[in-house]
């Protein structure tokens, strides 16, 4: 009966150890939340091809990643914090940087609506309508950013909207 009190407590005080570790390690700056490490950095971008999101031009393909630095930018239109990031990947556009996008799941009229209202800053978009293609990739949370070297390897990746702070700290030193 005894073990039968002293076990959940015990695991309880355990597991309240190890979170209170980890938010002590988020408040002193050792740890991010926005922070998800990648089984992909420093490896070839996933193989595929996309059509277009509105049977219009040549969709994305892995080929398009080789030989420039350029930005893959997985998004959807009904994905509230991708509306928040547009701004910035129209700034990087409108600066010179290539970037990519995959359409995750979304109706292309929707996605086409989206990208006329608020600006297109992408070379060339890949309807991934099945969402296979963002898994591979490893995406689970929208957006998803990710940096491609000119050989086609994932050198960083960036989970949620890019934000101003983000920009200026960790993409364009990146990309520079």
């Amino acid at each position: 009966m005894r073990n039968a009190v002293v076990i959940p407590i015990f695991t309880l005080l355990v597991l309240s150890g190890i979170l209170g570790l980890y938010l002590w390690q988020i408040g002193t700056g050792q740890k991010s939340l926005n922070y998800l490490p990648s089984a992909l950095i420093d490896k070839p971008a996933p193989k595929f091809i996309l059509p277009p999101i509105n049977n219009d031009g040549e969709g994305f393909s892995t080929e398009m990643l080789y030989g420039k630095i350029s930005l893959v930018n997985i998004w959807a239109s009904w994905c509230i914090p991708c509306r928040a990031e547009h701004p910035f990947l129209m700034e990087l556009a409108r600066n010179g940087f290539t970037i990519y996008g995959i359409n995750y799941k979304d109706e292309p009229k929707n996605a086409d609506r989206f990208l006329q209202v608020l600006g297109n800053p992408y070379l060339a978009v890949g309807a991934d309508s099945s969402g296979l293609t963002s898994i591979d990739w490893g995406v689970y949370g929208y957006p998803e950013t990710f940096i491609i070297d000119r050989r086609g390897y994932i050198r960083y990746r960036h989970v949620g909207p890019i934000s101003a702070t983000d920009l200026s700290n960790k993409i364009l030193p990146i990309l520079r």
